[in-house]
């Protein structure tokens, strides 16, 4: 059995490999475009390649696919991100845990990835071919036939990892095979909030913020970052990630909402600070700071509020009081723009999944080809998941079933 991958990524190289252990004397051949193999693996996580993430429930895992929940949820059952572990830790590359659930290599540092693959390709005698972009796939009979720098190449099956695509155009190659494309549009990326006064607390972090955005349904919870252009972290992420789509409808113009202490509604923090009034009547505003908040970020939100630093709790009138319960629970910003988070150049969209035979990952438009990766409409959120996608798809892809 002859087998072609197109593609040089995570996706690609995890699908050769295990394709290679599934059938030992199949000839397996990798063709990269470039001149350049695993170049997201090598920046992922700051360089040190966020692997996968140890959440261990897998309807809680999956929840973390604005694209492809469902379809994941089940595809779990066969390849999860504990086998997505226990893969990397049998090649002699341990994976640990931080707090927040992301999982890296060891040793901490993507290089060991990379290692890993190239030297697993050698091992298994998996011929890649660099600078051979494939020009077409056609179908002959049972075989598929690719133009590889002007020369054609019959193959028994051919997995595509070729990873997303900011236009549309992108996908023009498989959408003549007759597979349906949903529109690329960006996902996980931070919010400009230009020529606002909040910009100049950049670096500042609030650990339990809630984020939402006016006229959808949209809302997140987590840790926030002030940037020097606006607004990052974990509630701000998912945010873009689940309302990619819409916020590209919007053309990146809107509101959002943010409450500096989570979820706690206006009457409940009224309650709150009439008990911060009742103890400490005589001390001044700056001095007791609600739901400890960063010095920078109380001063902030006292001056957004129109309070003097050395007013008294006891002198605060109603009017003053719900302004600043206001400001706290419900704070307004406008958002113009939108700035790629990091590395993580990650894209909604691609091949739907109607047009995939899920279970196997074979197209249902041509016999023997068969997909994995971001070239699917299968995206998550930040913390490891987007690999942990590519490893299953192209795992299952790999049974060539």
């Amino acid at each position: 059995m002859k087998t072609a991958i197109i593609g040089g990524g995570a996706a690609a190289f995890f699908a050769s490999i295990n394709i290679k252990e599934h059938f030992p004397n199949s000839e397996v051949v990798l063709f990269e475009k470039t001149s350049k193999l695993l170049s997201k693996v090598l920046v992922s996580g700051g360089g040190r390649c966020n692997v996968t993430n140890s959440e261990t429930s897998t309807s809680r895992f999956s929840k973390s696919y604005p694209r492809g929940e469902k379809q994941l949820k089940k595809l779990f059952n066969t390849f999860c991100n504990q086998d997505t572990i226990n893969w990397f830790e049998s090649r002699g590359v341990k994976i640990v845990s931080e707090e927040d659930g992301r999982m890296f290599p060891k040793s901490n540092t993507s290089q060991t990835i990379y290692d890993l693959f190239i030297s697993e390709t050698e091992r298994l005698g998996i011929k890649i071919q660099l600078k051979s972009g494939v020009n077409s796939i056609k179908q002959e009979e049972e075989k598929i036939n690719l133009e590889v720098n002007g020369h054609n190449l019959l193959f028994d099956k051919v997995i595509v990892c070729t990873g997303g695509s900011p236009q549309s155009e992108g996908f023009n190659w498989i959408k003549s095979l007759g597979h349906k494309i949903e529109n690329p549009v960006p996902s996980l990326f931070t919010f400009n909030i230009p020529n606002e006064k909040i910009t100049q607390l950049m670096g500042l972090s609030v650990p339990e913020a809630s984020v939402s955005i006016q006229s959808t349904k949209l809302k997140h919870k987590g840790a926030l970052l002030i940037t020097h252009w606006g607004m990052s972290g974990p509630a701000v992420l998912k945010l873009s990630s689940f309302g990619a789509r819409i916020l590209s409808d919007k053309e990146y113009d809107f509101n959002i909402n943010i409450s500096w202490c989570g979820e706690s509604n206006f009457e409940e923090l009224r309650e709150y600070f009439q008990s911060v009034i009742k103890e400490n009547t005589k001390k001044k505003l700056f001095k007791i700071r609600p739901f400890n908040f960063p010095k920078r970020l109380w001063s902030y939100l006292l001056e957004r509020s129109e309070l003097v630093e050395e007013k008294p709790w006891g002198e605060l009138g109603k009017k003053q009081l719900n302004k600043l319960i206001q400001i706290i629970c419900n704070d307004t910003y406008h958002v113009k723009g939108k700035t790629t988070f990091k590395e993580e150049f990650v894209t909604c969209g691609g091949i739907s999944l109607e047009s995939i035979n899920i279970k196997t990952m074979e197209s249902k438009h041509v016999k023997n080809l068969y997909f994995a990766g971001e070239i699917l409409d299968i995206d998550g959120v930040t913390g490891g998941f987007n690999f942990q996608a590519a490893w299953t798809t192209s795992f299952i892809a790999s049974k060539l079933k």
